[in-house]
């Protein structure tokens, strides 16, 4: 059992190694690179404008998503905290029920 096992796990250890060399092996010869860009026909206002900040850098894309995705919770969080302290249900307080 025990060789099984070792078998085993020498030949995931060779498929981790060595697939990233089949994957590059698939690529050549003279095909174009793919280029992935957003279809912008049907966009219109902001969600024009955020494909076409995608097709046109992808960095600028990245930072600003990066900056964006906290901002956006920092601010639904406060929203829903506004909204729970109004209905009655209070965060900020520590007092567990049957301590």
């Amino acid at each position: 059992m025990k060789a099984k096992l070792s078998r085993l796990w020498w030949s995931l250890m060779a498929m981790i190694v060595l697939c990233p060399g089949f994957a590059l092996a698939a690529g050549g010869g003279n095909e174009a690179p793919i280029v992935i860009v957003a279809d912008t026909r049907k966009l219109t206002g902001v969600l024009a404008w955020w494909a076409n900040l995608y097709n046109e850098s992808h960095l600028q894309f990245m930072l600003l998503t990066i900056v964006l995705i906290p901002v956006t919770g920092v601010v639904f969080g406060v929203i829903a905290d506004l909204i729970m302290s109004r209905i009655g249900i209070d965060l900020k307080s520590k007092d567990l029920p049957g301590h």
